[in-house]
This record gives structure tokens, C-alpha cells and sequence, in this order.
């Protein structure tokens, strides 16, 4: 998987809706329980229930998504100790969860420093065109409609699954997908893993079609052993979604600068 690092297309205003679509997803992974020790592993299992708990209360479950109605049973966050040994209690849940505002509060949810800077990035390099492009407000309104989008169509492909689905991958692969259509020929600094980091400046059609492709094949389980674990599925419906969504701004939308050739090393870093 290529890593992007940066992109050739200046945007003309400064995008205050992505700084502070991150900054949200910062604060909340910092106050989400149980993430003090991602990083490192050294959760406590006291942590990992808060964790649980705290999942299957804000995040998007499918089969709540589309049978609108609460399980009998939820962690509590509590400790305890059973034929099996210590584990999480499970008590029927104190609160009111409405399904359909938890697919926008999983949207501000991550399962690990990993998932969260991964997201970041994509939506730190992409992001302010497709916001300069669109307007603030409708940028907003864009990136909420392509996760609600990509969240249900995953819950409708897995309608029987009880797992919390979390993180911003869906609306930020809508991102990905309206920069595609806007500014195909832009081009994209990434760092291609091949012994060691390789620089190269390529165009945006092949950086983010290639990532279009790997989550499409993810997506069927090819190719991966653990495809159950992400939902590929949800990246794919976003993306497609952020691309029928731009089409119509593909007219008037300002050509980004294109430099020459795909020039790499220190050669190539002057053409910033």
C-alpha cells in the first residue's frame, strides 16, 4: 500500500471544516476509555470493558441499524468474575441509544492510534480541496451523507452482525472519491514501501485508484486473511458515493498545477 504524504494542488481558502473535523476526531479518541493503552498494549481488562461499554453505546451496530431495537444484554463497563474466570459484565442496558444518531457519533470513533492517524492523513491531504471546491457548509453536509452512506450499506450486507462499526473511514473514502472526480491529475507525493521508502509523485486517478481497487478486493475477501475485521465494504460504498456526488462539479472545478514526468528522490523535491 502506497503511503500519501502530499499533494501538487493548492487549495484557495483555508479549510476550517477539515482542521476541525480532525481536531473532533483527536479529542474523542483522547477521551475515548480504554485508549490509553493502545498504543503500547498494556490495557488492563478493567479498560478493555470501559472500552466495550462504551463502544456498544455510541457506536453503529448493524443489527440495530436495521431491526431498531436495543439487545437484552450490554456490557456495563464492570469486572467480574464467572465459571470462566474474570470478565466483562453484562446487565440489560440503562440507557436510550437511537441507532440512527449512533452511526454519526461512530463516525468520531477509533479503535487505535493506528486507525485514527491513518484516517487523518487521507483526510488532512484530500480534504481541503474537496471542502475548497464545495463550499464549507455543503463540504459538512457532503462528508456527513457519505458516512450515514457507507455505514447502511454495510449494515445491509451485514444485517445479522452484532459488532460495534466504528471510525471515519466511510466518509472520508467519500472524500476520496469526489477528489478523484474533481482533480484526477493531480499530482500526489506517496512513499511506496520497497526495501525502503520511496519517494514518487504520481497522479491522483492512480493513487487513489489503486486504493479504490485494494478495498474492492478486500472487500470480497481476497486477498486478506482478516477482511472480516474492516469494514472494506463501507469504504467501497463511500467511495463510489463521494464520486456520483462531485460528478456534477467536474465543470468550472480549476485545473491543479501538473508538473512533468514521475519524478522521485531529491530530484523531485524542489517541485513541491
Amino acid at each position: 500500500m502506497v503511503i500519501p504524504v502530499h499533494d501538487v494542488n493548492p487549495a484557495r481558502r483555508t479549510p476550517w471544516v477539515t482542521y476541525a473535523l480532525i481536531l473532533a476526531n483527536v479529542l474523542v479518541f483522547l477521551f475515548t476509555p480504554g485508549m490509553a493503552g493502545s498504543a503500547s498494549g498494556d490495557g488492563s481488562l478493567a479498560q478493555m470493558c470501559d472500552l466495550q461499554a462504551f463502544l456498544d453505546h455510541w457506536a453503529a451496530v448493524p443489527q440495530e441499524l436495521l431491526q431498531h431495537r436495543m439487545p437484552r444484554l450490554v456490557p456495563t463497563g464492570a469486572v467480574g468474575v464467572g465459571p470462566q474466570g474474570p470478565g466483562c459484565v453484562v446487565a440489560p442496558p440503562g440507557y436510550d441509544k437511537s441507532p440512527e444518531l449512533s452511526v454519526l457519533t461512530a463516525m468520531f470513533l477509533h479503535g487505535g492510534w493506528l486507525h485514527l492517524l491513518g484516517n487523518m492523513l487521507f483526510l488532512w491531504i484530500f480534504g481541503n480541496n474537496v471542502e475548497d471546491r464545495m463550499g464549507h457548509a455543503p463540504f459538512l453536509l457532503f462528508y456527513g451523507v457519505c458516512g450515514y452512506a457507507a455505514t447502511y450499506g454495510f449494515a445491509l450486507l451485514n444485517a445479522d452482525s452484532g459488532a460495534p462499526l466504528i471510525g471515519a473511514s466511510g466518509a472520508i473514502a467519500g472524500v476520496l472519491g469526489a477528489y478523484l472526480v474533481l482533480y484526477p491529475k493531480a499530482r500526489v507525493w506517496v512513499l511506496v514501501p520497497f526495501l525502503i521508502f520511496l519517494p514518487l509523485r504520481l497522479p491522483a486517478w492512480l493513487v487513489l485508484g489503486f486504493w479504490f481497487g485494494l478495498q474492492a478486493v478486500y472487500s470480497s475477501g481476497g486477498a486478506v486473511s482478516d477482511a472480516g475485521t474492516v469494514a472494506y465494504v463501507a469504504h467501497v460504498v463511500g467511495f463510489v458515493v463521494g464520486m456520483l456526488i462531485a460528478w456534477p462539479l467536474r465543470r468550472g472545478t480549476p485545473r491543479p498545477p501538473e508538473p512533468p514526468g514521475l519524478l522521485f528522490g531529491r530530484r523531485a523535491r524542489p517541485g513541491w
